[in-house]
């Protein structure tokens, strides 16, 4: 017989390992508990740890993969560097071979330098129709190989673009990075994605691939390669290997192939509605400013760009009617002013300064509607680039400046009122706090002081319901 003292304890002990039971049973079947905190040790899948972190995407989530050739590294170096920042961006640069003495030692101011594998067995195996494609596909395996801790997303991109890397961050920052996503941009040119494909992403624009689906698509990366020997273009290549995957392609606007030709100003000058996440082809198209080379016009448009990225080419359009006045600003690039009251809706389609990417092709050419350049003084905007960018002394305001491209045409509007000949400058004030949304646009106000060579903008919040016009 029990003692009454030893039955209590005999049951008290009894309750206190039922208890302790269920507590445990609970937090292994209700992983959301931290009831059970300071008894149990949470511990996470070593390879969900990875990429299932909860706070906000910060620059240092993304790993860059950039692919290009030695040869052209000279020319190329520039873009590069315009918007590389050392110890700052994470990423490589992988080249066929190894550069030539004159860019050793290599600098800071590049992406750590690698070089592309030796597959040249499985590309003997397989008999590869296009080598150099396969080797560009494969740097998606080699960058996932390279230390990775922390990375959420790897951005894959081509030597000649630029990358705007906050706007990056920001928009990768609104998808699940625990999930599988790729995305990436569409050609401007419909014939290219006749040829290959509307739902790939193009490389040299750059597209992102989540922690998960990188490191799905790095495990079957030599099989996939060894089932599509006959593709012929890295882009359809990657596509296809993310597709067997049971992946699509999310489409960004804001990523850009530029599969254009000449003079892009005008594309540029009307940017989609969204931020500004890379330019591609910098070596095709003209210089972007005319006074500039391409390398210059590179470095000139990320000085705009490191004040805020966020403004980076969104069109902002505002109107003075007493002058008969349309102003159309691309921040941080070119400024327009028309003699006469133009809808936004028709200052948002590009005008065609730009010429199709395949001389073959037949109409419609672009992803997108255009309107033509015109010689009526009254439809021809005067045009106005970047010449500078600085802080007021508050620092509450952004200052760009935008000069006159050409001298003042002979001829003028005949409307009246409206000239815009003794214009030499633009100065656009804009907050100094970065831009969030992007589902309106911003609005402006004109102060044009009659007489002055300087018109002045003010870009703020459109007031609720405020129409532009």
């Amino acid at each position: 017989m029990f003692s009454p003292l030893k039955l209590i304890a005999v049951s008290g002990i009894i309750f206190y390992l039922s208890t302790i039971s269920f507590l445990i049973y609970n937090q292994l079947n209700y992983s959301t508990s931290n009831f059970l905190s300071p008894l149990l040790l949470n511990l996470p899948c070593p390879e969900a740890s990875k990429y299932s972190e909860t706070w906000p995407t910060e620059i240092n989530h993304l790993m860059f993969g950039l692919v290009g050739s030695a040869e052209a590294w000279k020319h190329r170096k520039s873009y590069i560097e315009s918007w590389w920042r050392p110890n700052v961006t994470r990423g490589y640069l992988y080249l066929d071979t190894t550069p030539s003495p004159e860019f050793f030692p290599w600098p800071s101011s590049s992406p750590p330098l690698r070089i592309s594998e030796d597959i040249s067995k499985l590309l003997s195996e397989t008999k590869h129709v296009a080598p150099v494609m396969a080797r560009m596909v494969h740097a998606i395996l080699e960058i996932f190989r390279q230390e990775h801790e922390g990375v959420r997303w790897f951005v894959m991109g081509d030597d000649d673009s630029i990358f705007f890397v906050d706007n990056w961050v920001n928009v990768l920052g609104k998808y699940d990075h625990s999930n599988y996503f790729y995305i990436g941009g569409q050609s401007e040119a419909i014939i290219s994605n006749v040829i290959y494909s509307f739902d790939q992403g193009f490389g040299g624009a750059g597209f992102a691939l989540s922690y998960p689906l990188a490191q799905a698509l790095a495990n079957n990366m030599e099989d996939c390669l060894r089932r599509y020997p006959y593709l012929t273009s890295a882009d359809l290549i990657t596509m296809t290997c993310i597709s067997d995957l049971g992946v699509s392609l999310t489409a960004d606007k804001g990523i850009h192939q530029v599969d254009l030709r000449k003079d892009i100003s005008g594309f540029l000058s009307s940017h989609p509605q969204v931020p500004l996440m890379s330019l591609h082809h910098f070596d095709v198209v003209n210089p972007i400013f005319p006074s500039k080379n391409r390398s210059q016009s590179a470095m000139h448009l990320m000085r705009a760009a490191n004040f805020d990225q966020s403004r980076i080419m969104q069109q902002t359009i505002c109107y003075n009617k007493k002058i008969n006045w349309s102003v159309s600003i691309s921040w941080g690039y070119s400024a327009h002013i028309y003699g006469e009251i133009i809808p936004r809706s028709i200052l948002k389609k590009p005008v065609t300064t730009f010429r199709p990417w395949k001389r073959y092709s037949t109409e419609p050419y672009y992803m997108f509607k255009t309107r033509p350049e015109s010689e009526d003084p009254c439809e021809a905007p005067t045009i106005f680039y970047l010449d500078n960018v600085q802080q007021n002394s508050l620092k509450s305001e952004i200052v760009t400046s935008y000069i006159r491209a050409s001298p003042p045409s002979l001829s003028s509007c005949s409307s009246g009122k409206n000239f815009a000949d003794h214009i030499t400058e633009i100065q656009v004030f804009s907050p100094a706090t970065k831009r969030i949304e992007t589902g309106r646009s911003e609005c402006c106000d004109i102060a044009n002081q009659v007489g002055r060579a300087t018109v002045k903008v003010k870009i703020r919040p459109c007031a609720v319901d405020e129409i532009i016009r």
